[in-house]
C-alpha cells in the first residue's frame, strides 16, 4: 500500500532536495516582471501528515522575492511538498485519494487511518475530479502522458502510470509528484531513462 511509504522519513527527505534545488534554479534566473535579482525570502509552512522527528527545515517553503526597488514581486518556485496553500502535504493528498481510487480502501477507513476529516478527503476528491483536470498546470502537462490517462480518474491513474515505470514505489510517487510540480521537463527525463 502507498500509505506505508508515509511513515519513511527519507520520502520526505527527498521532496525536500528536489524542491531545494528547484528553488535554486530558480533563484539563478532575473524577476519574471522586471528582470531585477531574485533572493530568498522563504517562510515557515505548518502542514500534517508526516512521520514524527522529521527536521524543522522541511516545513520551510522556498519563496523568491525581487531585489529590484520598486517591483519586490514573489516568485514561488514548483514544489513536491506542497500543493498551494493547501494544509496536508501533496504526498499526503495524493496517497489518500489514490488509495481511494485504487478500491483499496472505502472514505471512513482513509479518514480514520490518517485522521483526516471525511468532509476534507471529499473536497480533495471533488477537486480532482473538477477542477484540477481543467487547471493550466495539468492544462500545460496533460500532453506528455499517455492518452490512457483519464481526467475523471485523476490522481490514482497518473501515480499507476508512474509505477508501470518504475519497480520501486518510493521512486514512482516522487517522479510523479515531480512531474506535476516540473512538468513536461522531468517527464521527458525520465522516460529517456
Amino acid at each position: 500500500m502507498l500509505s506505508e511509504l508515509l511513515k519513511k522519513k527519507s520520502l520526505f527527505h527527498r521532496l525536500y532536495t528536489i524542491d531545494k534545488q528547484s528553488a535554486k534554479k530558480c533563484k539563478e534566473m532575473p524577476c519574471p516582471h522586471c528582470g531585477g535579482p531574485l533572493h530568498f525570502a522563504n517562510y515557515p509552512r505548518k502542514p500534517r501528515g508526516e512521520p514524527d522527528g522529521i527536521p524543522e527545515e522541511y516545513f520551510i517553503r522556498f519563496s523568491l522575492c525581487c531585489g529590484h526597488e520598486g517591483c519586490r514581486c514573489r516568485v514561488m518556485p514548483p514544489s513536491c511538498r506542497f500543493m498551494d496553500r493547501k494544509v496536508y502535504w501533496h504526498v499526503v493528498i495524493l496517497i489518500i485519494i489514490s488509495e481511494y481510487q485504487n478500491k483499496e480502501t472505502n472514505i471512513f477507513k482513509l479518514s480514520k487511518l490518517f485522521t483526516v476529516s471525511r468532509n476534507t478527503i471529499a473536497r480533495w476528491i471533488d477537486f480532482y475530479k473538477n477542477i484540477f483536470p481543467s487547471s493550466p498546470q495539468w492544462q500545460m502537462i496533460r500532453g506528455q502522458v499517455a492518452t490512457s490517462i483519464k481526467n475523471s480518474e485523476l490522481p490514482a491513474n497518473l501515480v499507476n502510470y508512474f509505477l508501470s515505470f518504475k519497480s520501486c514505489t518510493k521512486d514512482a510517487l516522487v517522479s510523479c509528484l515531480r512531474f506535476l510540480s516540473l512538468g513536461s521537463e522531468f517527464h521527458q527525463k525520465i522516460r529517456a531513462g
